[in-house]
This record gives C-alpha cells, structure tokens and sequence, in this order.
C-alpha cells in the first residue's frame, strides 16, 4: 500500500430499513429474535419475563459509515448505534481523524477513545468509535489489495472456519452441520418457579433431541442474578451444556466470580456486551470467565479485538467472539488461537440461512456444511448495495 494516505472524510449514516445492517435486534414482528421468549436484563420482573426489550440495540438501530481516503478510495462498515453513534462520528470524533494516516491502526484508535473519555469508555461511544475502526480496515484493505485477517494476521491465516449457530431450532442446525448450537433461556427470575420449569424443560428437551455428545450452549442474556443463575446451573448438569452464556449483568464480576466457585464445573462465558481491552483485562484477571466474547461491533473494532486477544492468549483465557457477521470471521481467521466463529441465523422462523447484515453488502459469506470460508477479496471483502435499502446522514455537515 501507498505511504502517507490519508483520511479525507469520515460519512455517518442511519440505517432506516428493518432487518439490514449491524443490529441484531432490528427484524419485523413475528421474528424469532424479537417475539419469543427471552430471558433479558429486564427479565428480574414480572411484567417484563417474556419481553426481548432489555435489547437497547433495537432502540438505536443499525449505522454504516463510510471512510475516504486523500486517494479517493472509501471503505465502509456497519454496525451499532443510530442516530446518538452518528452525532458522535460527525459531530465530535471526525475532527480528530482528518488528515491521520490510514495505515496507523492504533494510533486511530487512541486518539478516538482518549477523545471520547468524558462521556465515553463504553456504550454509544464505543459502538461509534468500534464502526469507525472496520471501516479503516476495510480501507487499509482495499488500499493494499489484501484481506482484513491477512493484514491483521501473522499472514498464515485460516480460509475456513467451524462455526456453531445461534437459533431457536438446534436440531436443524446440527443437521446442516453446524459445530453446535446455542438457544436463548426463554425465561428470567421473574417467571417464576413456572418458568424455571419451563428452562430446565426446553433444555432437556432439546439435549433429547440433539443427543448426548452434540455441543450445546444456552444463552441467559444478562437477564438473571446471581442465586438464580447458580440453580439454574445445578439443574442443567444432567445436560451436560458446553457452556451458560452471559448469566448476569456486565459489572457483576464479585457474582460472577461466587458462580464459579460454586459451580467450577461449568464453563461461564461473558464479554459480549464488554467493551475495550480494559474491560476486557477485569474479566479476565477475575478468574470467573471461562471464555471472552468480544463483539467487534461493540467492543472497539478489529483493532482493540485484536488487543484482546493478545491479554486473553497471555493469560491462556478462550476467545470465541459473538456473532459479528464477516468481522468476527476474519478477527477469527487471523488469530489462529480462536477454535469456532458464531452465526446467529437472521432468518424469520430460524430455519434458513440468509446474510447476516441482510440485503446490505454483496460477498457476505454463509455457512455451508458448518463451516464459513473467507475470500481473499480486499478488505472485509464486500461490496455496498445502497439500493437495496434506505439511509440517512443526519449530521452531514452543512
């Protein structure tokens, strides 16, 4: 690549059509991710036990932004945040970023989070901050003519990755050759002993139906505290779960690490809704987290993903990261360390494969036979099809 590109302009857009783009919770009613049952953050009440609205991704939607070079090039990302992340792109980050060399990642980074630290350290900040970092990578690999994990990797990088999938119908899943599979519990402390029941019934009734060897996960989406996660994990050994997801809020670390003294059995996993490697270094040094699961939609991006894995690798801690679409493919592909990548299917009824960010890119990768092969395409390997759905630029300046 040329020395001394520079960035000429940085472009924040809101994603305006449902089920496209980087948030997870953006589908239309009747969509397994937003109408079935899931425990959630809210889920300690009563009146919110079956509800998905813990999920403040769905309230903030999908954004892609777009980076140009001083040569004319642009690359482009998409990821988390709405409106507030774009405010935070146009309005204040993109003020420092012009005219910084493309190719100084880290540099990018810093200046962006010291910039942000008032406000920031995590939240829509980091979501703003973690959009901006994927599109300079798919820049710096358009720029290159090279892949993002090549760039970021050691260069003897993983063309095909396992992946396991996330979804309401785990046997389809390990009859499309899925590595495993991951559901949501349906139910929080707010259900009750009904409810309760309810879990320990869907759990065991789908160990039945996968068998006794097949790897199976439930995710609990921060939505129990700590006495209920601790029967839930008594009461599932029978079902030997490869792993329990997210029992307990983020900041709980004092319970998490008391559920893993309890229960040093089971393997605890958590970090998806962490963000930066200095949150990423407490989970870590607690000891209470059997597996990292960075999101590199919302930890930081692919710069401070790589970060992570660099502290989780000293400290011989798993990384497997959550979800991500292609930026966890290629975060995955370049860190040999990383055994699996996740693919939380988009489909309506969680029964068809279909692109993660659905009709936005061109080049999305989908798992075929359990496995997810990685292009040698510059950068993430994609290409923007702005009419296949509506955006905005709220904060185009004037």
């Amino acid at each position: 690549m040329q020395e001394n590109i520079k960035i000429s302009d940085i472009r924040a857009f809101v994603v305006e059509t449902v089920g496209v783009g980087g948030d997870y919770g953006s589908r239309p009613g009747g969509h397994w991710i937003v109408d079935a049952p899931q425990c959630n953050p809210l889920s300690i009440y009563e009146n919110h036990a079956e509800l998905r609205g813990g999920d403040a991704s769905s309230a903030v939607g999908s954004i892609l932004v777009e980076i140009e070079s001083s040569t004319g090039r642009v690359g482009y990302a998409t990821g988390v945040g709405g409106a507030p992340a774009c405010c935070v792109i146009e309005k204040h980050l993109k003020r420092f970023l012009i005219g910084k060399e493309i190719s100084d990642t880290e540099f990018i980074w810093d200046i962006m989070f010291r910039a942000s630290l008032s406000y920031g350290r995590g939240g829509i900040a980091l979501l703003a901050i973690s959009a901006v970092d994927l599109a300079v990578w798919d820049l710096i690999g358009r720029l290159s003519g090279q892949p993002v994990c090549r760039i970021a990797g050691s260069g003897d990088n993983r063309s095909e990755l396992p992946v396991y999938c996330t979804g309401p119908k785990p046997q389809i899943y390990k009859e499309l050759g899925f590595w495993g599979a991951k559901i949501g519990l349906p139910y929080g402390p707010g259900a009750g002993a009904a409810g309760f029941q309810k879990n320990i019934y869907r759990i065991s009734e789908c160990r039945e139906m996968l068998g006794s060897e097949y790897p199976f996960m439930v995710d609990c989406y921060m939505g129990l505290d700590c006495e209920y996660a601790s029967k839930l994990a008594e009461a599932v050994l029978p079902y030997d779960l490869y792993w329990i997801e997210e029992a307990l809020p983020p900041d709980d670390i004092e319970n998490l690490k008391l559920l893993k003294k309890r229960h040093p059995t089971i393997s605890w996993t958590a970090g998806e809704h962490e963000y930066s490697r200095f949150g990423f270094i407490k989970l870590i040094r607690s000891g209470a987290v059997d597996i990292l699961q960075p999101d590199l939609m919302w930890c930081g991006g692919m710069t401070e993903a790589l970060r992570i894995a660099k502290l989780a690798k000293k400290e011989n801690v798993p990384v497997v990261p959550h979800a991500g679409g292609i930026y966890s493919y290629h975060f995955a592909a370049a860190c040999r360390e990383i055994s699996m990548v996740e693919y939380c299917i988009p489909s309506l009824n969680g029964d068809e494969i279909e692109p993660v960010f659905g009709t936005m890119f061109d080049g999305e990768p989908l798992p075929v036979d359990g496995k997810i092969a990685i292009s040698d395409r510059p950068g993430w390997g994609l290409e923007l099809r702005p009419d296949q759905f509506r955006m905005d630029r709220p904060y185009a300046l004037d």
